[in-house]
């Protein structure tokens, strides 16, 4: 069954690249942006802080996604599940206060 999806998609690149229009405007090679005229380079570098608040963004969401399982159980797992929860809760306040406390989420 896998030979013959992994047969229909190789099929399918090679005739969508065969058969498939081969215009090269320069209109069509530009990059697309919510219809805002690209400006300048796209190498630019960014500051860091954007990606470290993208990171801690990204770890703190994660937290809330262990959440809803657990709340889900919480009628099976009882006591020792409260424990449990407050036990994550208190690790990620202290981490919350540990990066407030470096200051990792003050912009210049």
């Amino acid at each position: 069954m896998a030979l013959i999806a992994l047969g229909f998609v190789i099929t399918t690149m090679v005739l969508t690249h065969t058969l498939g229009p081969k215009r090269h405007v320069k209109i069509k090679e530009e990059a697309f942006e919510c219809g805002i005229e690209s400006k300048g380079n796209a190498r630019t570098p960014f500051s860091i802080k954007y990606f470290l608040v993208a990171i801690l963004f990204v770890l703190f969401d994660v937290e809330v996604i262990f959440m809803y399982p657990w709340a889900v159980n919480f009628t099976e797992r009882r006591v020792f599940g409260l424990w449990e929860m407050f036990t994550f809760m208190g690790l990620m306040i202290v981490g919350l206060a540990y990066i407030i406390r470096k200051g990792a989420l003050n912009w210049d």
